[in-house]
């Protein structure tokens, strides 16, 4: 069995965030704040709200850009008007499989109404979210859940569409399918609910299953940013007229440096993972969150977007970000609204890069007033994913060499759809004598290479991050994947980046534990990395506590089966149906619960999910093994044979494990001969 490794490699934070000490100063930020008083969105003392409506009254101007955008937006109730004005096309029927699914609206309300073999069922609709690009409807199911319903709807098309669909991500050799809608990834609660509403307390009780998930308003309201504001409200109020009150008491990012402003926005723009609940405007933002890097296949090997990746990641490797001059204020108001739509957009790019802005053409080779003159079309191109389109905040040049080699996209054939990647690459090299691309495609490759687990090219990979030029998004990613590489080369890269692993880390994990002492992503990677330096009494301890404050972290439920099945192994197997039923879609809790079940004389049971875990996942090849070994122990030679066909039709099958199933093929006739001369 493995340690269960996502958890513990936090992006700038804890465990492989202190690894990052060789990345930058931009990417290590550690928990220095070990006195700072958790506002924990669970225990939010909601007698200091104040709520947007106080707002209005000497901030109209603001209150009016405010309440209309998509920030303020991000979440509405339902409502018949919002349907008629909005929903401009009439609702079409969706099919997924064997059911169909139709948005409805009546005089009082809508629903999505489902029809099957087993009849038919209505889901009032109660929330909408989203509103820049699709509108997601939310419904109330058991036990308190909000669920996304199956039906979404394209604001810009306009169209209906199947919301699961839509995210499938077609990642080549990989076996990625809709997800069924009733899946906990698309549970509000638990996925999208903090970047679409403001003061959220979840409420989760474990005894029951069950939320009581409440909210002070729907949107990212004023108090998101600026803190609770009924001491701001009251001091405005006593202040007489003329006067300036004594205190504003309220968050004010005009004091802030251009690394709290983005941090700010990263809280909701970033592919991550919440480490505490105690961020607020101001803080560092790598004290909080773990943030995914490349090492994730919703980003191309060259760092463009492949999958939903909200920004940060790629905005990380932005050049003017790096030089500590730009931030998200620059360019995007407060509410999210583009400060340069509707005048020369290339004015964004001022006052730095004047000379370029000044004399377009010449930089561009493309004509004044074409699109192709324009900044954003050449270094922020815009892509799209589950039909919601996001521009490449990394501001990189177009590299159509990386497009030959990872297939990723590039500006130039976003416009010019007519040609293709080998006439874009010679056009820029034509344009442009120095080789930027060279570089890109080189870490690609190497970026590539790891996830493969190809580590023919460990000596660059690990020249890379001795580089003190290193790019730090592509070095995390290095460090991430390096957790799949057994070569002892390694070691030595990794300890100079750790320098002591045990005075760095686990300093930074007790930090953040005496920040928020329950919060469960500081103790998950803490019991990991104890279980790692082979301290198991406290590893146990600390995934206790972090399935004690999030019952439902899969990751924790699964290490603590680990632990405990070596001497408790029906507590063992308890744990890693729990991490199944978190997480359901990853294949290593299925394929450990049926090890555990086998271990421990379950077979039939064991049976049963290898067989539902290779219907999901049919290269899941160590499956094949486990279930033949169950078969044989059955005397059903056969039908342990034909699995092991199975294996073999799959294309993507290594060949070692094809060379045992053959094996196995061979052998288990030679037992069937014997026992049939008996």
């Amino acid at each position: 069995m493995s340690w269960d490794r996502r958890g513990i490699r936090a992006v700038l934070v804890v465990v492989l965030a202190v690894a990052v000490l060789l990345v930058s100063r931009a990417v290590v930020h550690r928990l220095s704040r070990a006195g700072a008083k958790s506002t924990a969105q669970t225990s939010l003392d909601r007698s200091a709200l104040a709520g947007s409506a106080s707002c209005r009254k000497c901030h109209q101007k603001f209150y009016e850009l405010w309440s209309t955008s998509h920030h303020g937006l991000a979440m509405q109730p339902f409502t018949i008007e919002l349907a008629k004005s909005r929903l401009s096309v009439p609702a079409t029927a969706i099919v997924i499989g064997p059911t169909t699914y139709q948005f409805e609206i009546g005089d009082e309300a809508g629903w999505v109404r489902e029809r099957s073999s087993d009849g038919e069922r209505r889901y009032r609709i109660a929330h909408v979210m989203g509103g820049k690009n699709v509108f997601y409807f939310l419904t109330p199911l058991e036990r308190g859940r909000l669920q996304v319903l199956p039906v979404a709807y394209d604001l810009r098309e306009p169209a209906w569409f199947d919301t699961a669909a839509s995210a499938v991500r077609h990642f080549s050799g990989l076996n990625d399918r809709p997800i069924n809608w009733r899946d906990p990834l698309y549970t509000f609660n638990t996925s999208c609910q903090g970047c679409h509403v403001s003061q959220l307390s979840v409420n989760y009780d474990l005894a029951t299953d069950s939320y009581r998930t409440t909210w002070a308003e729907p949107g990212i309201n004023c108090e998101t940013c600026h803190g609770p504001c009924v001491e701001h409200v009251r001091f405005c109020r006593e202040t007489p007229a003329g006067r300036k009150p004594a205190s504003l008491a309220i968050i004010r990012f005009g004091s802030f440096t251009p690394e709290q402003r983005n941090a700010a926005c990263s809280s909701c723009h970033a592919k991550a993972s919440a480490l505490t609940q105690a961020f607020k405007p101001g803080d560092p933002f790598f004290d909080h969150f773990e943030v995914v890097a490349l090492e994730s296949l919703d980003f191309y090997p060259d760092g463009r977007d492949l999958g939903e990746n909200y920004t940060l990641t790629s905005w990380l490797m932005n050049p003017c970000v790096k030089s500590g001059k730009l931030d998200c204020l620059h360019c995007h108001t407060s509410s999210g609204r583009y400060r340069f739509a509707g005048q020369s957009e290339n004015g964004a790019c001022l006052p730095c890069h004047e000379q370029r802005v000044n004399h377009a053409e010449a930089h561009t080779r493309h004509k004044p007033e074409s699109p192709g003159n324009r900044c954003v079309a050449c270094h922020m191109p815009t892509t799209e994913f589950a039909r919601m389109r996001r521009s490449d905040h990394s501001m990189r040049p177009p590299a159509p060499s990386a497009s030959l080699a990872f297939k990723s996209p590039n500006a130039c054939n976003l416009c010019h759809t007519d040609r293709d990647a080998a006439w874009a690459d010679r056009e820029v090299r034509q344009w442009r004598p120095r080789d930027y691309q060279a570089a890109i495609v080189a870490l690609g490759g190497l970026i590539e290479s790891a996830r493969r687990n190809d580590w023919s090219r460990l000596a660059e990979i690990l020249g890379c991050l001795a580089d003190p030029q290193r790019d730090e998004v592509f070095a995390v990613s290095f460090i991430r994947l390096l957790s799949g590489c057994g070569d002892p080369r390694k070691v030595p890269a990794l300890m100079q980046a750790l320098k002591d692993r045990s005075t760095l880390v686990e300093p930074l994990l007790n930090k953040a534990l005496r920040i928020e002492p329950a919060n469960a992503a500081a103790n998950l990677n803490l019991g990991l990395l104890k279980a790692e330096q082979g301290h198991l009494r406290r590893a146990e301890e600390c995934l206790r506590a972090a399935l004690k404050a999030e019952p439902t972290l899969a990751q924790a439920a699964y290490n603590l089966a680990v632990i405990l099945s070596r001497d408790r192994l029906a507590e063992a197997i308890d744990w890693c149906r729990q991490a199944c039923r978190s997480q359901p879609g990853e294949p290593r809790y299925a394929y450990s619960l049926a090890f555990f079940l086998h271990k421990s004389g379950g077979f039939v049971e064991a049976e049963r999910v290898l067989r539902e875990l290779l219907m999901r996942n049919p290269d899941y090849f160590s499956a094949y093994g486990l279930l033949g070994d169950i078969y044989e122990g059955w005397n059903e030679f056969a039908k342990a044979a034909e699995l092991y066909r199975q294996a073999l039709n799959r294309p993507a099958l290594p060949l070692s494990d094809r060379r045992v199933f053959e094996a196995k093929i061979g052998d288990l006739a030679k037992r069937e001969t014997n026992s049939a001369n008996r």
